[in-house]
Formats: structure tokens, sequence, C-alpha cells
């Protein structure tokens, strides 16, 4: 069952690149993001009443489940909701992100004293190049500056959320921890409405149905999934299915909004498939 898991994370977080758009077209996206947040933590709070977890953690552990969500569900999915709402173009969001497991293999020697093999290396850049290949850049589009460095935040963020997770390495069970992290992201984006932004959501029908699929599907589903492969994966390993997640994305745009899947397209996702393979095989 294990060995599944990751291709069901890929399949539920690249979906999330579908919903994200919908939800930004009826809010701005730190309300979104704190709204989002507020019930995944009352979500994870009631499973772990249900399932008998003890939800009062050390002090210690608490601050560093709370960093780890500001680090995810604030920096990365804030930064990531951000850029696009302000006219980035998903495919480059998602491109720049992709970035992460090079980073990750470069900090993860120094950082967890993890040995990254020449064959993972050479599986990295295999799958960015696939990865490259399905997105690729449109020379003519204008990218927002702000849009550009709101996804570099992003990228920096997830990378070091990852590389934090598996440090700490705590025994709290995944319900409380996700609840923790969950509660750092939606302070997060709280403070960024109290201090920055005049709030709105419209709960309109199709806000509901995405922001319905991005809480159920990808923070409960998703998020846990990626929270057991790290702990129980080498940080370097766990990340390289990342690289599948454009070439998904890309996919199902093309399956539910009619987007076009060129002959390129299907070509870098085999490329980035067998990266991944590389990358993660033992």
């Amino acid at each position: 069952m294990i060995r599944i898991f990751p291709f069901i994370f890929v399949l539920l977080w690249s979906s999330a690149f579908i919903t994200t758009k919908p939800i930004i077209d009826n809010s701005d996206p730190f309300a979104a993001l704190a709204f989002r947040f507020a019930l995944v933590a009352l979500g994870f709070f009631l499973f772990s009443v249900y399932s008998k977890q003890k939800i009062l953690v050390s002090k210690k552990n608490f601050v560093e489940s709370i960093f780890s969500g500001v680090l995810f569900h604030g920096f990365y999915l804030g930064g990531v909701f951000y850029s696009i709402s302000i006219g980035m173009p998903t495919a480059i969001a998602a491109l720049i992100v992709t970035l992460q497991p090079i980073l990750t293999n470069v900090l993860s020697g120094p950082i967890l004293n993890e040995k990254v093999s020449a064959k993972q290396w050479s599986g990295i850049l295999l799958g960015f190049t696939g990865a490259g290949l399905v997105l690729g850049f449109d020379i003519g589009s204008k990218i927002p500056t702000n849009g550009l460095i709101a996804t570099v935040i992003a990228l920096l963020a997830i990378t070091f959320s990852t590389l934090w997770q598996k440090k700490l390495s705590n025994s709290l069970p995944l319900s409380v921890s996700n609840m923790n992290q969950a509660i750092g992201g939606c302070i997060f984006h709280l403070l960024i409405i109290i201090f920055f932004v005049d709030p709105y959501i419209n709960f309109s029908e199709t806000f509901i149905i995405a922001m319905s699929h991005q809480i159920f599907l990808v923070s409960f589903g998703a998020f846990t999934i990626l929270m057991f492969l790290i702990k129980k994966n080498s940080a370097s390993k766990t990340v390289s299915i990342f690289f599948l997640i454009p070439a998904t994305s890309a996919f199902m745009a093309w399956l539910f909004l009619n987007e076009s899947l060129t002959k390129l397209d299907l070509i870098g996702f085999l490329i980035t498939s067998i990266g991944v393979y590389i990358a993660t095989r033992d």
C-alpha cells in the first residue's frame, strides 16, 4: 500500500493547480487560505479527538510544528496563490516551484547529512529537463516582477519546510502535527490580512466546490501523505516525485479544462517520469 502513496500524492497535489484559479477568481488569496486552514485545523482537531490522540504536546514540539506550517502553508502557498492572483502564468509558477528537488538535494547533505548519489543527481536533472519541456517558457508573456519574487519565495519556503520537517522527525501523531501546522498557516494569513490586504470572499458555488477540493483532497489527503513520506524516506528521494506534478497538471488541464497537450508535452512527461524513477529507486 505504501508504494502507491507517491502516485496518489502526485494526482491529488497536481489537481490543486486546477482549482487554484477558481478560488482566487472569487476571493483574495490570503482570505481564501486563512479560511481554508481554519477549517483544516478544525478537521484535524476533530480527527485527533476521535482517534484519542494526545493533542496537548510540549512547547518545543508545538512551536516547531507551527513554524513548519508558517513555511509550508504560509510562505509557500501564500506565495503561489498571490503570484497567480496578480497575473503570474500558472505554468511558469509551477515550473519555478519544481526547482525544489534540486535545492533540497543541494542542502540535504550539509543540513541532514544525507548522501545524494550521482544516480539521484542524474535523475533530478533529467526530471527537471522533462518538466521544462512540459511547461516551456512563453517568452512573449508578461511576468509580473512581484509575482516572480513571490514564486521564488514560495520555492525557498517549500524547500526549507521539507528539510525542517525531516530534521525534526518528532514522534507527534500525523493528525496532531498537521493540526498545528494548519494553525500556523492560518495565523500567518490572518496577520497578512490584518496588516496588508482588504479581505473578501465570494462564496459562490464555484468557490465552494474548488475550496472543498483543496481542503479534503489536498490538505487532508495529499499533505498527510507528503508528511508521511518525508518521515519514512530521505528528503531528497521524497521531493523527487514533485517533478511529476507539472506534467500531471498539464494532463489534467487537457482532460478537464480542454487545454491543449502537444507532442512536446507528452515527450516531456515521459522524460520526467524516467527521471523520477531514476532519482527515487533504491
